[in-house]
């Protein structure tokens, strides 16, 4: 008995809907990172995404114009997002991004998406969810790609500026992340439509989750098609089919209303019993029955890999930017609460990883927009960007602390926190992306040869006794090329690679070489020993799936670092713990995933592999922490760079805390001899800042236009420390009539003089 056939009865049939999941999308520079030797060259030639004009024109205008029409804090107390909101959504084309010009859209890059959509995001999650989903996996994009002409000369125009709004409906309470399972079906059969006898499907369905189901005026539907007459052939069960039925076709009901964690944006449920469609109701046509499930994960790209991971880097920058501002503007014993190294620890972590974040942002996007739909990658952007988010947004708020729970205007973290964990749900939920899918994927579609392998050993073929020999050969040589790979760069260091030509990228270049050189041969001896086992063991794939995720985020950090900052010099500490927590992170999975493999004679193998006796990761430096701490307080240009998304209106919380940001540093040489000053002759008792301050120029030790400096920044701080308060009946008393101080900052002379006084 062969090999092959050995193995035929070990390895479990791959489904129809795994296969076309597999199958769908390209490979990327993921496929070199599984292979251990990440393609740098290639990383670093990739053309840069740039905003084109109109692109640019676009946010500088509508976008610009939609943040500050938006009043979150007003809309998560209402129950509907307002109508002059929505109207200028389909008027100015926000959901058109997508759809070609030649139908009436935008026709923008997903680096621009993705840009735009995280402006959006740093405002209103509702929002940000009402644009993003018409330009992500919905009715507008399967019609691009697979719509009769007939289909999008109808549809995409209306869609294009807003006239009809389209929701897609593929999750129920019966199926979830399984979508082979779903129970909505559509019987072949005749029926009457426009008052003539055709062939349709009579179709039976009952959907939740559903976004903008509740406003959408077009239904997009997934499921399963039957022919118990063969009206169209032998075969009973069709498949999964993709159809669109306007919302006023009779039968279909929309309107009932999620409520998503208070969340303003459209969610609900969609349902229909025995409703009969035409066939030309099927995106394609008929001849497009059964091919449902793989024009969905053909396309599922712009969801995972732009407007998902979009949310989170908004969440990141906005609690970024709030929160160096924070940490600096907020004093305890006298210093800013950012020179307490418990606080350091925080905004160093927050600092970091929103490098990180924008770093994953702008490569996957630059990816996408050569026209690559990378499976892989767009799951490792939708899983780690969005978790990184909530982990960024969490350590903002231990900061903020009582600031960052108090709900109001003012305050920047509070409605993020409740949308968060949408984009983490939403297309998938975050546990099934990290511990099927991102290692699951890579391994079949990066493997040079595996899939080709698992073909051939459930095949019928005469040959594929031969074939399945031969590719065992090459799998066999490429598997022992990753096995010395690792041994060298792991005892020798000195043999380790790198291009680059900034000294300090190239230490990191190495490790990062290294890491993906001993993920290489613990994939293949996991295939080898654990076959159809590895499936099942969801704990050692995701951690090899983290090593791949981690390599992925750490070259996303080196091509930013290296051809996006503005001042390097400036962002070196930030790319520093970039690095430094993606290398830790792969490593911990790599000493996790061999201590915790089943086999012990292939754990002792991958041991002496890797260099994996210890336990013990290389942790970041308590220096490194300080130093990143410390400079992300300065208003520099990296830190400009990295909270770009957020588009500061007057009045807003981001405007309140930024004016007492750029006041204080503005004051601080001022604010140093004060210090000084009372230092040595101390004001008792010291009453307030102003009294101290009236007292100090009584002295002579301030002049009345530094007096002046100084109080103004004084009123701009406690406004900023001030949170929102209300009425017994919860009226919200304006922050500028609490303190009876101007948004803008003008007061004259004689106001700060009597305040001080």
């Amino acid at each position: 008995m062969s090999i092959r056939t050995n193995l035929k009865k070990v390895l479990p049939p791959i489904s129809i809907t795994e296969q076309e999941a597999l199958d769908a999308g390209d490979v990327w520079i993921e496929s070199s990172i599984y292979q251990g030797k990440p393609d740098m060259a290639a990383l670093r030639a990739l053309p840069q995404a740039k905003l084109s004009a109109q692109e640019q024109a676009f946010i500088d205008g509508p976008v610009k114009t939609l943040l500050e029409m938006i009043d979150d804090f007003e809309l998560q107390n209402g129950e509907h997002i307002p109508e002059d909101i929505l109207s200028f959504l389909g008027k100015q084309k926000f959901f058109s991004m997508i759809i070609p010009k030649k139908f009436g859209g935008l026709e923008f890059s997903p680096y621009a998406n993705s840009t735009i959509v995280t402006m959006i995001a740093t405002k209103s999650g509702a929002i940000a969810v009402t644009v993003m989903v018409p330009n992500s996996l919905g009715p507008g994009e399967l019609l691009m790609h697979y719509g009769t002409e007939a289909q999008q000369n109808h549809w995409l125009p209306s869609l294009a500026i807003g006239d009809d709004i389209p929701c897609f409906a593929l999750t129920g309470p019966e199926a979830g992340s399984d979508a082979g399972s779903i129970p909505d079906a559509g019987i072949v059969t005749k029926g009457m439509h426009k008052g003539e006898e055709v062939l349709g499907l009579n179709v039976t369905w009952d959907k939740r989750y559903i976004t903008l189901a509740p406003i959408a005026t077009v239904l997009g539907l997934a499921f399963k098609v039957f022919d118990p007459e063969h009206l169209l052939g032998d075969k009973l069960e069709l498949g999964i089919t993709c159809a669109l039925l306007p919302k006023s076709h009779p039968g279909v009901e929309l309107g009932n209303r999620h409520d998503p964690m208070g969340v303003r944006f459209y969610n609900g449920t969609t349902r229909g019993k025995d409703v009969f469609i035409p066939m030309d109701f099927i995106i394609g046509g008929q001849k497009n029955i059964g091919k449902g499930w793989q024009m969905l994960v053909s396309c599922l790209g712009a969801g995972r890999g732009i407007s998902l991971p979009a949310m989170g880097v908004a969440t990141a920058q906005s609690a970024f930017k709030s929160t160096s501002e924070y940490s600096f503007i907020r004093e305890q014993f006298g210093v800013p609460v950012g020179r307490f190294e418990g606080i350091q620890e925080k905004l160093a972590d927050i600092a970091g990883k929103t490098f990180l974040l924008e770093s994953m942002r702008v490569l996957t996007t630059e990816g996408l927009g050569e026209g690559l739909t990378p499976a892989v990658v767009t799951a490792i952007a939708k899983y780690h960007m969005t978790e990184l988010g909530r982990d960024v947004l969490n350590q903002a708020m231990d900061v903020q602390a009582g600031k960052a729970i108090q709900r109001g205007p003012q305050n920047t973290l509070a409605n993020g926190y409740s949308a968060l964990p949408i984009a983490i749900t939403v297309e998938g939920a975050n546990i099934l992306t990290r511990n099927l899918m991102i290692f699951g994927q890579g391994a079949m579609r990066c493997h040079p040869h595996l899939k080709e392998m698992v073909d051939l050993i459930h095949s019928s073929d005469s040959n594929a006794d031969a074939e399945f020999n031969r590719v065992l050969g090459k799998t066999v040589k490429f598997s022992a090329k990753n096995a010395f790979r690792s041994l060298g760069n792991s005892y020798m260091p000195f043999i380790r690679k790198s291009e680059s030509v900034y000294p300090e990228v190239v230490k990191y270049e190495k490790r990062l070489n290294a890491l993906s050189a001993k993920l290489a041969p613990l994939a293949d001896f996991s295939l080898l020993v654990l076959g159809g086992e590895l499936k099942k063991s969801e704990l050692l794939s995701a951690r090899l799936g983290d090593v791949i995720s981690y390599v992925y985020a750490g070259m996303a950090a080196i091509r930013f670092y290296e051809q996006r900052v503005e001042n390097r010099q400036e962002a070196l500490p930030y790319f520093q713990y970039a690095m430094e927590w993606s290398l830790q992170q792969g490593e911990k999975a790599i000493v996790n995933f061999v201590n915790n493999f089943p086999n012990v004679a292939t754990k002792v193998l991958m041991r002496v592999l890797t260099n994996t006796y210890s336990s013990s990761v290389r942790g970041i430096s308590d220096d490194l922490v300080r130093e990143l701490s410390t400079v992300s307080m300065n208003d520099s240009s990296i830190k400009k760079q990295l909270t770009h998304a957020v588009h500061v209106v007057k009045g807003d919380g981001n405007y309140i805390n930024e004016q007492a940001f750029k006041a204080k540093h503005a004051a601080m040489p001022l604010l140093s001899r004060v210090q000084k000053a009372l230092r040595k002759a101390p004001i008792v008792p010291f009453l307030s800042f102003e009294n101290a301050v009236n007292q100090l120029l009584a002295k002579g030790e301030v002049s009345e236009a530094e007096r002046i400096i100084l109080l103004e920044y004084n009123e701009k701080r406690k406004l900023s420390v001030r949170v929102d308060e209300f009425t017994f009946d919860m009226d919200v008393i304006p922050a500028e009539i609490r303190d009876d101080f101007t948004l803008d900052g003008e007061q004259k002379e004689a106001d700060i003089k009597a305040n001080a006084a």
